[in-house]
């Protein structure tokens, strides 16, 4: 679409400006994770965290859609980069900690509320230094835990507790408290865990556009099988795995006295050469 200006090049010959605009594909697919993040919102403050932790997870999904869709329809834009990350904040900054704070964290009074606030602290600083060394960071790994996989280990426990049956007045083989505490421990590591300088796998480097063996797609199909015998025990020790993967992947190259930072060089503030040996 064009604003009808005309205007004149180097050469003299008349082209049309172009009007900026948005492109609608990516943009739903941020806005129905942005729906995620406050539906899981509105469902915790009616009590009912299952779906709450449900909605986390849906926003994932299609956190994780937009922008490849924006990449494979060529239609990336600054926009949908704002859009995208203010839409993280609250997806997986926001919404995870309201909602560990309204199952159990307010119940540990002060403390509880500042658990919910450090990782929604760290989940703002993460997204806010992502935007700053998206150009100078490994694309193989993240530096620091990604926020959704922060928010899907703090809403996965929930569903999973919930699911099992554990909530406030009924002791199985935890009492409330332990639980609560567990979810505090939970919370704080999520939250620190982002903003670290541990990597974290990305995932990046695998090409959808090129051809697989027929033996991939037997494993993703046993993959999804496996899920579905029982989502929130599979999904949560998933994602257990992989926040433990990252000082994983710290330890070995420490060990093998490799550079453990995921950052090449750094020219835009803030400066992070030489902070990350």
């Amino acid at each position: 679409m064009h604003d009808g200006k005309d205007l004149a090049d180097g050469s003299g010959v008349m082209v049309r400006k172009r009007r900026k605009g948005i492109y609608i594909l990516p943009n739903l697919f941020t806005l129905a994770a942005l729906f995620g993040g406050f539906y899981s919102i509105v469902m915790a403050m009616n009590g009912r965290f299952d779906l709450a932790a449900v909605g986390v997870f849906c926003a994932m999904v299609l956190d994780s859609l937009d922008g490849r869709v924006a990449r494979m329809t060529n239609t990336q834009s600054a926009f949908g980069e704002q859009m995208d990350s203010l839409s993280d904040m609250v997806s997986f900054g926001a919404a995870p900690a309201l909602i560990a704070y309204e199952w159990s964290l307010k119940g540990l009074g002060r403390w509880g509320w500042i658990a919910a606030f450090v990782y929604c602290a760290c989940a703002a600083l993460r997204l806010a230094r992502f935007n700053v060394n998206t150009g100078v960071v490994d694309k193989r790994y993240f530096q620091g835990l990604p926020s959704p996989a922060a928010a899907a280990l703090v809403a996965g426990f929930i569903w999973l507790m919930t699911e099992l049956g554990v909530r406030r007045g009924v002791d199985l083989w935890l009492t409330w408290d332990q639980v609560t505490w567990v979810m505090f421990a939970f919370t704080l590591y999520a939250g620190l865990t982002m903003v670290t300088n541990v990597p974290f796998y990305s995932f990046k480097d695998i090409q959808m556009k090129k051809s697989v063996p027929f033996a991939a797609i037997v494993l993703i199909a046993l993959g999804i099988a496996v899920i579905n015998i029982h989502p929130p025990i599979v999904l949560f020790s998933v994602f257990v795995f992989y926040g433990l993967s990252g000082y994983g992947v710290y330890a070995w190259r420490k060990a093998k006295g490799q550079h453990s930072s995921v950052i090449s060089t750094s020219t835009d503030e803030p400066d992070e050469r030489g902070l990350h040996k």
